[in-house]
């Protein structure tokens, strides 16, 4: 019996962990796929009744649903090259030993500490089509204004150059770090073989950092698909619904339209979508690692 209540003890200190998942983490994630089948109205809690996979039919003619799943996959494709190439520049930029690398670092990585929703109103402002400093300066050249924000063809694309703009410092460090990990007796045997920059940073900087490439891609691609602060701030989803995502859907119909069985329905077709995503991505990763 002492050796039984010795070898419970680590789990005591973990209980409290365990208590706080299972309330915040495990107990939302059964009841929203057990909501999911049901016509649960946040207005009726008592009401509501089994309705078998009628949820989840509704959504395949929901045209809400799919343009907010083809604007989440335009922003994954528009991002990740973007939001990671910006890093990887700034990274290689500030990895020499340079004067002003100190305000390079802070200037880039502070939009990464903001609020989201702070940098959002700052980029409302910014991209006003009306009196924006966005457009007084294409003005100031020539160039006529543009609507960005209050454009279905342009409004995703602004969201896109902001959240680049937000992330990529927080990349950069990432991409920093794995830079200074890289020996310097490997340039230096390049360079003896006679080896320029683009040389070295094709066969020798890339492939070394590709550890740290899988990580951001990882990061940067499940992060990608949680957006939902910039569009609420800056479109409300539109205009046209060309800004509107999964998430954000989710958030307007479980919360503002208070149908809970659908949006539960939206939340579980999309968190499998994401774990199918995630596992093929992580599956190919270690096929060429292999």
């Amino acid at each position: 019996m002492k050796r039984l209540t010795t070898n419970m003890q680590p789990y005591y200190f973990l209980l409290p962990a365990i208590i706080l998942l299972g309330l915040f983490l495990f107990l939302p994630v059964l009841l929203t796929i057990y909501y999911a089948f049901t016509d649960y109205y946040m207005l009726t809690p008592g009401d509501r009744s089994f309705v078998g996979l009628d949820n989840f039919t509704q959504l395949t003619s929901d045209p809400v649903f799919m343009e907010s799943l083809k604007n989440i996959g335009l922003f994954v494709i528009c991002i990740i090259p973007l939001q990671v190439g910006t890093a990887l520049g700034l990274a290689l930029i500030i990895n020499k030993n340079r004067k002003g690398n100190i305000f390079i670092k802070i200037a880039f990585f502070s939009p990464v500490v903001m609020s989201l929703v702070v940098i959002s109103v700052l980029w409302l402002y910014l991209l006003n089509p009306s009196d924006g400093l966005i457009n007084s300066a294409l003005q100031a050249v020539g160039i006529n204004p543009q609507p960005f924000l209050t454009s279905p063809n342009q409004a995703m694309f602004a969201i896109v150059f902001v959240s680049a703009w937000q992330g990529a410092g927080y990349q950069m460090l990432i991409f920093l770090a794995g830079l200074q990990n890289i020996s310097t007796e490997v340039y230096e045997a390049s360079k003896i073989d006679g080896a320029n920059k683009w040389q070295n940073l094709i066969h020798i900087t890339l492939p070394l950092l590709k550890p740290t490439s899988t990580l951001i891609l990882f990061t940067t691609l499940i992060g990608a698909f949680k957006l939902i602060i910039q569009p609420m701030v800056m479109t409300q989803g539109g205009p046209l619904n060309a800004t509107m995502t999964p998430l954000y859907y989710i958030y307007q119909t479980g919360f503002t339209d208070r149908f809970v069985g659908y949006a539960s329905a939206i939340t579980v077709v999309f968190g499998l979508l994401i774990a199918v995503v995630s596992f093929t991505q992580r599956k190919l990763t270690k096929e060429e690692e292999v």
